[in-house]
């Protein structure tokens, strides 16, 4: 089964844009994804392929039209009906690792790329379309988002990244922030690689990244950390235990 993705896009030129070199080029071209980005425009009827039109109730900018892109979103469910459909928008959840695993495990998405001031809220209300975002932060359009989201899940496809358990200690995947890394040489400018990472003990070593991804989570990321807090406190049976007094 190849993973499919399907973009709903007024820049079709921009696919696989970055996708289509190193490990995601390279899965590509071997057919472990296929990208197939679709032009909003042709879902348009009238002679200027109109896509947008000015706000309700007044106001700057477009907002992109219901109508055509429901027709573009009817398109793309009827070829890949089971794929899940999303939208890149700020108005959406955050994009998680853990989504990105469901995402990726399954055959494909489709995602569309919104543009202008936005999209027309019904269209939200009459098609089952997931609201995304990528970060709390304004981009000219959903592609730049689109190919994020896709880079997340291809990476994690069978056999793009070779070693299965090649993604396993990296940030996010255990709710934490990942421990820092060293390479040759020994010392930079007067800095050492730590004593622990050269001693050759594993268990050492170990206990000295998990300290330190803790550690660098707590100070960077408090918002990460107090979800991953709440998730150790939590039992079996979803009771929160009791914290003992420190």
């Amino acid at each position: 089964m190849t993973f499919t993705a399907t973009i709903l896009t007024l820049y079709p030129e921009m696919f696989p844009g970055p996708l289509g070199i190193s490990l995601a080029g390279r899965a590509l071209a071997e057919g472990k994804w296929a990208c197939e980005p679709v032009q909003i425009r042709d879902f348009a009827t009238d002679k200027h392929r109109s896509v947008d039109d000015t706000p309700a109730g007044g106001g700057a900018g477009m907002v992109m039209r219901a109508d055509v892109l429901a027709r573009a979103v009817d398109y793309a469910l009827e070829q890949q009906p089971d794929a899940p459909l999303l939208a890149m928008t700020p108005r959406g959840a955050p994009l998680t690792q853990a989504r990105v695993r469901q995402l990726a495990a399954g055959s494909g998405v489709t995602i569309l790329c919104g543009r202008f001031e936005g999209i027309d809220e019904r269209l939200f209300e009459g098609r089952p379309i997931e609201p995304v975002s990528i970060g709390d932060y304004i981009l000219s359009g959903g592609e730049m988002g689109a190919l994020t989201l896709l880079d997340a899940c291809i990476r994690l496809l069978p056999g793009v990244m070779g070693a299965p358990d090649s993604g396993d200690d990296e940030s996010f995947e255990t709710g934490l922030l990942e421990y820092p890394h060293y390479t040759r040489p020994v010392e930079w400018e007067g800095r050492t690689i730590p004593e622990v990472l050269r001693s050759g003990d594993h268990a050492r070593i170990e206990a000295w990244r998990k300290s330190m991804a803790e550690t660098d989570t707590r100070l960077r990321r408090p918002d990460l950390w107090e979800r991953h807090e709440g998730a150790r406190d939590q039992s079996p049976s979803g009771a929160r235990r009791q914290k003992k007094d420190r």
